[in-house]
């Protein structure tokens, strides 16, 4: 799992579906990126970021 994309969506009060949504790709398709199942394309993965108001590179490190 990507713990850090958990923790940045917990910690801003959304739902994995809230997130999705925001970010404009399923539900199903997030859990994977979260679950670390998928990987997300650059502009996902950007959008994830500016999402969650995250502006470090770490935030798809596999732990």
């Amino acid at each position: 799992m990507r713990k850090k994309l958990r923790e940045l969506r917990v910690a801003s009060g959304m739902t994995q579906e809230m997130l999705a949504d925001l970010v404009g790709i399923s539900r199903t398709h997030y859990t994977q990126i979260e679950a670390g199942d998928k990987e997300p394309s650059l502009s996902v993965g950007l959008r994830l970021k500016k999402v969650l108001s995250y502006c470090r590179d770490d935030i798809f490190d596999r732990e």
